[in-house]
């Protein structure tokens, strides 16, 4: 499927902590916003790809989209791990000939505290996590804490690398007139005065609650290349489960740092004709501001232990760094959902659109969820 298909549009609603429209109100707006950019009519898509987690069903979205008649539809697992994964799985749809336009989007509501997954006390223990809940590892934060704990211990990291990622992102985020973090500039003194919410984690190392939608639409190169938009191609995709792993709180193998983005990439650069030497932009899942390093390692932008040292110097920012990262804010200090408007940024770089635009970038990577069953994408001009 090397670069038989392309991202044509483009959409997101305005990004809140409490936005007034239902999650399918949400979902439809990003679409009909992406499909907009892409000039192309609700009537002819016929290809639908999204989350899960979405409440939002495909036969709604299609009656109230008014699409034609649907010929292929998929739902991809594990939140944040999955935001490429159906951007991928369209583009195999549409090169494969399943169906002729794509969408793929995530619509969530998540800023209100009463919707997040640890307020509901009574589901809290279940399955595996009556073995790590009980002890403290209420939420996410908590279980990514551990990890960070370990990496600390292992490779020296501190928070000052850390903060490295929180005062990049912010500082894209203060670029970004639709990032939730817009006109809230973040100091590196501020990041260490901060409360703790997990240590050694403190508020600035987590994504924000947002509500708000993300979507993109994909059609073959062909029908691409005839439309208004310059065509962002997917060049290459990955999904990985890497053997014996256990959502969130992999610790109980020979090496917990041997995430998820390790087995991905592999299968990535496989796919593709250049690696991570030639990548001009990077969108890297950050629920969490450790998941930078990790990531940064696992895809081979350095070696085992230096992903912490790699975010010196500036080097994650868009204007001075060897790898920008995150350039609208990220889930850090734009908007969090689920990493989907990673996606969407990736190709507004490629297309010349973004707020921190590096100059001449030609090759984005875009990953979802460290720590969770993932998937990656390798986009290009």
């Amino acid at each position: 499927m090397k670069d038989q298909t392309a991202i044509v549009g483009v959409g997101q609603t305005a990004y809140a902590k409490g936005l007034p429209q239902s999650e399918k109100q949400l979902a439809l707006e990003a679409i009909i916003s992406a499909l907009d950019d892409a000039g192309i009519d609700p009537a002819e898509v016929d290809g639908l790809s999204s989350y899960t987690l979405e409440t939002t069903e495909e036969i709604e979205i299609a009656r109230n989209l008014g699409t034609g008649d649907i010929t292929y539809f998929s739902q991809v697992g594990y939140g944040g791990g999955a935001g490429c994964a159906v951007v991928g799985h369209a583009a195999m749809a549409v090169a494969t000939g399943q169906c002729r336009v794509a969408v793929a989007w995530r619509s969530r509501k998540r800023g209100a505290a009463g919707a997040r997954p640890w307020a509901g006390v009574s589901n809290r223990v279940r399955g595996n996590l009556q073995w790590t809940r009980p002890w403290g590892l209420l939420r996410p934060v908590d279980e990514i804490a551990m990890l960070t704990r370990r990496y600390m211990h292992e490779f020296g990291a501190t928070r000052e690398h850390l903060a490295n990622v929180a005062v990049a992102a912010r500082r894209h985020a203060n670029r970004n007139p639709g990032a939730m973090m817009h006109d809230k500039p973040l100091t590196r003194e501020m990041y260490m005065d901060a409360r703790w919410i997990s240590e050694p984690l403190c508020l600035f190392d987590n994504c924000l609650e947002s509500d708000g939608a993300g979507a993109v639409v994909i059609t073959g190169a062909d029908r691409a290349r005839d439309l208004g938009r310059t065509p962002v191609y997917v060049h290459a995709y990955a999904q990985s489960i890497p053997k014996q792993h256990q959502t969130m709180t992999n610790y109980f193998c020979d090496d917990p740092l041997l995430g998820p983005s390790w087995a991905c990439a592999e299968r990535l650069w496989a796919r593709a004709d250049f690696g991570p030497a030639d990548i001009d932009v990077a969108q890297l899942y950050d629920a969490f501001s450790p998941l930078i390093p990790l990531s940064l390692e696992g895809y081979g932008f350095c070696g085992r232990g230096e992903g912490a040292a790699f975010t010196d110097d500036g080097n994650l920012e868009f204007d001075r760094g060897t790898l920008p990262t995150n350039t609208s804010g990220g889930g850090m200090s734009e908007a969090y959902v689920h990493g989907f408007n990673l996606i969407v940024e990736g190709v507004r770089q490629l297309r010349d659109e973004s707020h921190s635009q590096v100059s001449d970038a030609e090759t984005c990577l875009v990953t979802s969820g460290e720590g969770v069953p993932t998937s990656a994408l390798l986009l290009r001009r």
